[in-house]
């Protein structure tokens, strides 16, 4: 829309300061975003956050709401350019205990002057939880940011905590004892026993099936829950749960990611989870371990890994969203999705989590997941998976976070990407989980923090200039990968330059394009960047003989200077 517009649109949807709504210019976002404390971004998610939560409107003069601009051509996370979702994952890991239910940012960029602005729209803090930033918790008190009055403090800390309405405990009004599946109920009670061992075995069997499934929780004064016909229900018992869709789509894709089998699943989950996973071609691979000349086999994909990755998308979809769970194999790796945000809000903060999570969007369906043995309730899961996978010297899941979007993405890899890597992960045992989560972003030619990797640069575990980071030299060497080294590093630029001009050379007068050098060097660039890095590095490559009046171009085909 026009600047005009805009503001007139702001006016109308935010017309005044308070509590609940800030205008700030911010125009420089870089030094704005986490800055100084009480005066920068996050103090003012902290503040808007601890009263009943609102808005920040960000390029805008106080008082009047002037559009200014707000420039976040140099705001970067992590090395990598800044966007509305980056952005709000930020906010999550600087402001704590801010939620990331409702939490979202909205961008304007008006057409005619080109201004941009950014709406932050921030939720109430969670009960008895005042949202702290710079580890302090604000607040906004007329026209000025302070810390926390112990009056608001007291207020915050001795609220009720109300527990979010379950979807999966809702009863099915229609539904009874004979919509769930006899050999479901089977196979729950031998898990049952497995999981509490200490209730003797004759005891749960004596028990009637209503006894037992209210024990589970999935049966409510004699009614069938909806966690029952999820796990439970006979397949034509889905159609009770409806407009909500529970169902898992099973698909196999070739390497031109091209659809070559398919199969929907659904009820009862705790059967046809099996069969779902029976799909998978779980090739036996023959592993060369450290210091050893005697190959182990193994599966391709780590049982309990695939498992628990399924289970958590089945046991954490917000099935109010009406959409399916995929689950897509891939050669060389594993792809599930499901709807609903990220609970721990970061995949650090599942990861680091001390202890237990404390709440779950589907209480009723994760506790009989539990029973089941089927999932755990002490945040252990994700970790695992990711031990697991360092145990087997495989690349680190890979997951993608979209708060916004209300979706999250796993990808669990069944072969070795960069075999320095793996060979690194083989010989040397001083590296922690966190060193391989890292370096695994290296191998996948992604950017790390700059602090994790000056800690590696200095223990000679990468080398490179940031943010394009490899393994390092020297242990390309002492695991005897120097030519995979030397490939994955490609052909130093001297070399590159004396192919380029060997190749015009040879295209003589009809000269050549960018695409047909990019095939002819492909091989010999970089093997740890992607297809786009590459072409960018060949790009900067041919501007720079471009400027040395070596080379030149005619639209978009290049030549030889002394053919033109």
């Amino acid at each position: 829309m026009l600047e005009q517009e805009l503001q007139q649109y702001l006016l109308r949807e935010y017309p005044q300061e308070n509590a609940r709504c800030e205008w700030k210019e911010f125009k420089n976002l870089k030094n704005s975003f986490c800055g100084d404390e009480k005066g920068d971004v996050i103090s003012y998610v902290s503040a808007i956050a601890n009263m009943e939560g609102g808005h920040l409107v960000i390029g805008v003069k106080d008082k009047t709401l002037e559009i200014v601009g707000t420039d976040i051509s140099r705001l970067t996370f992590n090395g990598q350019s800044a966007n509305t979702q980056s952005a709000t994952f930020k906010l999550t890991e600087q402001c704590t205990y801010l939620s990331s239910e409702g939490l979202s940012i909205e961008e304007f960029v008006t057409d005619d002057t080109n201004k941009r602005i950014w709406i932050i729209h921030i939720p109430k803090h969670q009960p008895r939880r005042p949202v702290l930033a710079h580890k302090k918790a604000w607040q906004r008190i007329e026209d000025s940011l302070v810390e926390l009055t112990q009056e608001r403090m007291a207020v915050i800390l001795e609220e009720p905590i109300y527990t979010a309405k379950d979807w999966s405990a809702e009863i099915v009004s229609d539904a009874t004892i004979d919509d769930l599946d006899e050999v479901a109920i089977a196979k729950a009670s031998m898990m049952f026993k497995k999981v509490h061992s200490r209730i003797p075995a004759e005891e749960v069997n004596s028990w009637s099936v209503q006894t037992f499934l209210g024990k589970c929780g999935l049966i409510r004064d004699g009614s069938i829950t909806r966690a029952a016909i999820i796990l439970l229900g006979k397949y034509e018992s889905a159609f009770k749960l409806r407009p909500a869709v529970a169902q898992v789509t099973w698909t196999r894709r070739d390497a031109r990611q091209d659809v070559v089998d398919y199969e929907h699943f659904t009820v009862p989950f705790i059967l046809t989870v099996d069969e779902i996973l029976s799909k998978i071609e779980n090739l036996t691979l023959r592993e060369m371990p450290g210091g050893t000349l005697f190959p182990d086999t193994m599966k391709q994909y780590d049982d309990y890994t695939i498992r628990e990755a399924l289970h958590n998308c089945i046991a954490h979809q917000d099935y109010t969203l009406l959409q399916r769970i995929n689950f897509v194999e891939n050669p060389g790796y594993l792809y599930y999705s499901n709807a609903g945000t990220f609970i721990p809000g970061t995949l650090e903060n599942a990861l680091r989590n001390e202890e237990p999570q404390t709440h779950f969007r589907n209480e009723c369906l994760c506790r009989a997941m539990v029973d089941f043995n089927m999932i755990d309730t002490v945040s252990r899961g994700i970790k695992k998976m990711f031990n697991e996978q360092w145990r087997r010297h495989f690349p680190m899941p890979d997951y993608e976070i979209d708060q916004a979007k209300k979706k999250v993405v796993v990808r669990i890899y069944g072969n070795e990407i960069n075999k320095r890597y793996t060979d690194l992960l083989k010989t040397n045992d001083t590296l922690s989980l966190w060193d391989c989560i890292s370096l695994d972003a290296v191998q996948k030619g992604r950017t790390i923090h700059e602090d994790v990797a000056q800690d590696l640069l200095r223990r000679g575990l990468i080398d490179g200039e940031p943010p394009h980071y490899s393994i390092s030299l020297s242990v390309a060497k002492d695991t005897h990968q120097l030519p995979s080294y030397t490939k994955t590093k490609g052909l130093d630029k001297e070399k590159l330059r004396q192919m380029v001009l060997q190749f015009l050379s040879n295209a003589g007068e009809e000269g050549a394009k960018r695409d047909s050098i990019y095939e002819y060097l492909k091989d010999v660039l970089p093997q740890n960047k992607t297809e786009e890095q590459q072409i960018r590095m060949l790009g900067d490559l041919l501007k720079s003989m471009s400027k040395e009046n070596t080379i030149k171009a005619e639209g978009r085909t290049w030549y030889i200077v002394s053919q033109l």
